[in-house]
């Protein structure tokens, strides 16, 4: 998505939309996100991410006129056994899955979130960089939405190379994150998309979701913001 100041920003399927920090947007950025549909912005990010930097665009508070801003984190940041298995943040699929085995409620909440915001338009999902939390989430929207392997795989990988071209440009924001060449990126992408795939094949998404405490309702709901509108799949 080509919104003024966005960063990773892209489409996932249907309504649903995703990128890096929303600070990043400038005020005619926001406008062309309205434009565009969206009505709803689920924050996946932990308390005390989301601050304005120096270097962020000052936007007034009207910008965001007529959209919501929700919160659901997809994590507890500090629980010893999210921090053994990730470190100190997610930035590897081949975690999603324990992820998704600590912190049910927490993802069962984002796909609410996902299902009150549907009757209002479009929502836009962000974390921090783009990748790796919104990617998490995005895997299970695409998986929703009947996407094939090679569609899920290549939502990662294009994301990722979004914010490696970030760091390219304006340098990675701690010692954790570097610019990768094509050489090294390339075959990563490839595995780690292949652990995308891996990861939500494996959980069932639909399954999951019911069974961690999302209602036949709401999951409706989030079916029909996470499809595409030309969707002529029946009843589910």
């Amino acid at each position: 998505m080509d919104w003024d100041g966005a960063v990773n920003a892209w489409h996932v399927s249907g309504g649903i939309y995703r990128m890096g920090r929303r600070e990043w947007l400038t005020e005619g950025g926001w406008k062309q996100a309205f434009d565009d549909g969206v009505r709803t912005v689920v924050d996946l990010r932990n308390v005390g991410e989301g601050r304005r930097r120096d270097t962020d665009p000052v936007v007034p508070a009207a910008a965001l006129t007529g959209i919501d801003v929700v919160y659901a984190p997809t994590e507890e940041p500090d629980d010893p056994r999210f921090t053994a298995l990730t470190g100190p943040y997610l930035n590897d699929p081949a975690h999603y899955a324990g992820n998704a085995r600590l912190f049910p409620e927490k993802l069962v909440g984002v796909f609410r979130a996902l299902a009150s915001a549907a009757p209002k338009g479009d929502v836009l999902l962000h974390c921090a960089a783009g990748r790796d939390r919104s990617g998490m989430v995005a895997a299970m929207v695409q998986d929703l939405a009947g996407d094939s392997d090679e569609a899920i795989a290549e939502g990662y990988r294009r994301a990722a190379r979004g914010i490696n071209e970030r760091y390219r440009t304006h340098g990675p924001p701690h010692s954790r994150e570097r610019y990768l060449e094509d050489p090294e990126l390339g075959p990563l992408l490839e595995r780690r998309g292949l652990a995308v795939v891996a990861f939500v094949r494996n959980l069932g998404t639909r399954s999951y979701l019911l069974a961690n405490g999302l209602s036949p309702a709401e999951l409706d709901a989030v079916l029909v913001i996470c499809r595409p509108s030309v969707d002529t799949m029946g009843p589910v």
